[in-house]
């Protein structure tokens, strides 16, 4: 017998999907134009190996990002037209796969929601020239409540309605993005000649710094390109989307972000700046507050994202509550969160959301290939292959939070890549040995097995 959350799923048909430029671009480059990408961008990276390494780092990342993490499960998706939840059982089993990825998903989407709300309240309280510090209480800093509340929830019900209205608001807020960002490198751009590296820098620990930011904060955006890949006409359609949406957008707002901060440094080399909100800052004046209200318009596009994602995850595996019951409580998790001051510390959500799902997109593409690059079905009970690699992927992609030397912490970077590798590899050989249980029938109620199922794609 199916659990609920597989059974009770229908897969997403043809005449439901539409083409790359509309869904699947528009909703990723948004992810990537939001203002937390790029926001701590240059710590670590620019001083270490300058501009020019750390761009290099940034664009080899960039496609990783979409050969690696994204690829796979947009295919999934698409070939067999479920979401991530249903399609991921073939990796981690029927039981395995209500804990991952499943509600792991949609847990963490509720921590990237508390961290847009955080960043975007902060922004609009200093366009407003006010305290944006969250509290430790509701009551410490009244405005940051309630604006955070504001924002949140109209965000979860963005989500809730789903992709085609998430796509509808990327298609427009993207646009506010691209050209504000633009705006801040214009201002900046003659200072990047006078920027000068600091001496005794490192460019192998600026580079790899590089890629374990930007890939640890696609990963998992990336897995969650089943939940795209459904809403995909055909691998066209995955490609392109992913091309543009993910390695070109990912390129352009990685890359001007670090250039401004190169030219604001060069243009004011006795100032601190260390974040992209430091340099809206040093525009001074009237324009700054009009670009921390930019920005912070940005920030709709992957906050809707963000909440699509869990509202999909805590729907389907929760079948038996209504959608709208579960997304809010995910909104009023997140709002804990950024209300407490607890999502502030980027550099580590990035870390452990990595480490989560680097060996997460890892096994499943071993798992893809063995199955002859298809969706092989749910898998009876327990995938021990998919937890194993998964265990031995996140213990590598934890390395910065262990008791070792800062040495180690610095030269096993981009500990996300290695946790993708060793959850392809580990599965791969689990697999091989008899560690992973055969597929279940899917029958769905209109009487089609999900062999048909995948044979009409």
């Amino acid at each position: 017998m199916l659990p609920d959350y597989i059974a009770k799923c229908a897969p997403n048909t043809p005449e439901k999907r539409s083409p790359w430029y509309l869904n699947t671009a528009p909703s990723y480059a948004g992810v990537w134009l939001w203002v937390v990408f790029y926001q701590q961008i240059a710590q670590g990276t620019l001083d270490q190996a300058g501009l020019g390494w750390s761009l290099a780092g940034l664009v080899v990342a960039a496609f990783l990002c979409y050969a690696l993490f994204y690829f796979v499960p947009a295919l999934l998706g698409m070939k067999a037209g479920y979401p991530l939840s249903v399609v991921g059982t073939s990796t981690f089993g029927t039981t395995g796969g209500y804990l991952m990825p499943g509600l792991l998903m949609g847990l963490l989407q509720v921590g990237w929601v508390a961290v847009n709300t955080a960043v975007s309240t902060s922004f609009i309280l200093k366009g407003l020239r006010m305290n944006s510090s969250p509290g430790h209480t509701i009551f410490e800093n009244w405005p940051f409540t309630i604006i955070a509340i504001t924002w949140c929830l109209i965000m979860t019900f963005v989500g809730i309605k789903g992709i085609r209205y998430v796509a509808r608001v990327s298609l427009y807020v993207n646009a506010v993005a691209f050209l504000t960002i633009a705006l801040v490198y214009l201002k900046t751009h003659s200072g990047v000649q006078h920027y000068a590296v600091p001496p005794l820098t490192t460019p192998f620990l600026g580079v790899t710094a590089m890629m374990q930011m930007v890939i640890g904060f696609f990963a998992t955006a990336g897995a969650a390109g089943a939940d795209f890949g459904m809403n995909s006409r055909d691998i066209r359609d995955v490609k392109l989307g992913g091309l543009v949406g993910i390695a070109v957008a990912a390129i352009y707002a990685g890359g001007l972000p670090l250039m401004s901060v190169a030219g604001a440094r060069g243009l004011n080399p006795a100032a601190a700046i260390t974040t992209y909100s430091d340099v809206i800052a040093s525009t001074g004046g009237v324009v700054a507050r009009i670009m921390f209200f930019l920005f912070a318009i940005a920030s709709i596009v992957p906050a809707c994202v963000s909440s699509f994602i869990a509202s999909n995850s805590f729907s389907t595996m929760l079948p038996k509550l209504p959608r709208a019951a579960t997304a809010l409580g995910g909104a009023i998790c997140s709002l804990v969160l950024a209300i407490t001051g607890l999502a502030g510390n980027l550099v580590d959500v990035f870390l452990i959301v990595g480490a989560s799902f680097g060996p997460i997109c890892g096994a499943m593409t071993a798992d893809y290939l063995l199955s002859g690059r298809r969706w092989a079905g749910p898998r009876r009970g327990i995938n021990y292959a998919g937890y194993i690699a998964w265990a031995v992927g996140f213990a590598i992609g934890i390395v910065p939070f262990l008791p070792v030397s800062q040495m180690v912490k610095n030269y096993s970077q981009p500990q996300v890549l290695w946790s993708w590798i060793a959850g392809f590899l580990v599965y791969a050989i689990v697999a091989k040995l008899g560690g992973q249980p055969e597929p279940l029938p899917l029958e769905k109620s209109e009487g089609r097995t999900s062999e048909r199922v995948l044979a009409e794609r």
